[in-house]
């Protein structure tokens, strides 16, 4: 008889949750599971360390002392297998990026859920709760699904609301394309975007900090969305929802951890979907769009450096040195083209690294192949009515409404301490 899944058991508890009888359910499993479904339930019901999000189910296995390696091996040798062929985390140099999770044949790495916990407050309504969605996520729940049918489908579990972190990586493209033009002055000047990519980040700041000050001091979208919510309106809670198991490890930074109260990937949410019986493609179309094609595009690799470097186009026409970029595809090539950057080969003044091979659209949670996800982003990108945020009338009212009078004061003030970040 095969065994009970991690998912499964997710499934079974967030279908319970919301029908009422969540403790039956959980003293049904615990009564006729074994020992790896116990320890299921508990961090499907988001128990743990609280600053961790990557668990070791098993410390033996049956296949102990096989030759065995994943598929897809850490980079930083931090996840490892001991004289008897036991899973080790090291954590010295881990990135999180949590690619290993689904490439671990004997299944003993989990991440945490963190739905459960949050669904009384969803069916209480008394708190505002938004879903912030990545720019990924168009077309992983549809083909046809829009943005709108989204918004619905959030609301039918409880969400006050949903928002585009888009919108919100237009304004660190304005940031990004100002700390570009305060920094890079001359041929031999260069930056790290801090945009987007947790793994991207932690590699700088862990493995090759000897870059950290040539690294842009900003939030990433994520954090920057949900600190402008809770500064627009403090008592909310604030979930993410994307294709990344290492956004999770982000919102637990220290120095970030304000922004954001928890993390979904597209893979959960698909779940959630199933064990609710809601289907976004038969949801009310609920239009709700202020992004530009630049924060669009966030989701796929290149995609920054172009937003950026086209807001730099017109916010600054005159500047002599214009951004010419060079990305890094994929984690392998992350650590390459940081090794070579602190080598001294430096051939571009401004990089971009993603940690999956795509970009956001190639997370290890997406629900969709890279190459669709990055044309449904591209095709999403090409609908907006604005190509930057200097021509989004959007993107000023929100930094209004968040007491940033002009877009020169996103690089100081107390408004604009929400986008800054100090590595």
């Amino acid at each position: 008889m095969s065994k009970t899944t991690y998912e499964e058991i997710f499934n079974r508890l967030v279908k319970a949750s919301y029908n009422g009888n969540l403790e039956q359910e959980i003293k049904k499993m615990q009564a006729n599971g074994d020992a790896t479904t116990q320890k299921y339930v508990y961090y499907a019901l988001g128990n743990g360390d609280p600053d961790k999000v990557v668990f070791q189910v098993e410390e033996d296995n049956e296949n102990s002392g096989e030759d065995h390696h994943p598929e897809a091996p850490c980079l930083f040798d931090d996840i490892i297998y001991d004289m008897e062929g036991k899973v080790v985390i090291q954590n010295r140099n881990c990135s999180e990026c949590g690619q290993f999770i689904d490439t671990c044949s004997f299944n003993n790495l989990i991440d945490k859920k963190e739905f459960i916990p949050l669904i009384d407050v969803l069916k209480k309504k008394e708190v505002p709760v938004y879903a912030i969605v990545a720019p990924a996520i168009i077309g992983q729940f549809g083909e046809h699904v829009t943005m709108g049918q989204l918004r619905s489908a959030f609301k039918h579990l409880g969400f006050f609301g949903m928002i585009e972190v888009a919108m919100f990586a237009d304004i660190l493209s304005l940031k990004e394309a100002l700390e570009f033009d305060r920094s890079v002055h001359t041929q031999e000047d260069f930056v790290l975007t801090s945009c987007c990519c947790p793994v991207w980040v932690a590699m700088v700041k862990r493995v090759y900090n000897t870059l950290i000050p040539h690294i842009l001091p900003s939030v990433s979208p994520m954090v920057a969305c949900g600190r402008g919510i809770k500064r627009l309106h403090p008592e909310a809670k604030v979930v993410f929802i994307g294709p990344c198991i290492a956004k999770k490890a982000e919102a637990k930074e220290p120095d970030i951890r304000d922004a954001v109260d928890a993390v979904l990937t597209f893979e959960e949410v698909k779940q959630i979907f199933e064990a609710t019986g809601i289907n976004p493609a038969e949801m009310e179309d609920i239009p709700s769009e202020h992004s530009s094609t630049g924060g669009r595009i966030y989701a796929r690799t290149g995609g920054v450096s172009k937003a950026i470097s086209d807001t730099l186009d017109q916010l600054r026409p005159d500047k002599t040195i214009r951004i010419k970029a060079v990305q890094a595809n994929g984690a392998r090539e992350c650590k390459e083209l940081l090794q070579a950057i602190s080598n001294g080969d430096i051939t571009a003044n401004f990089y971009e690294g993603m940690g999956c091979k795509g970009g956001c659209v190639g997370g290890p949670k997406a629900l969709l192949n890279p190459e669709l996800g990055t044309l449904h982003v591209n095709t999403y990108g090409l609908t907006a009515n604005a190509l930057t945020p200097v021509n989004n009338p959007y993107v000023m009212e929100l930094l209004n409404h968040l007491g940033i009078e002009d877009v020169d004061s996103l690089l100081e003030g107390e408004s604009a301490a929400i986008f800054q970040r100090q590595f």
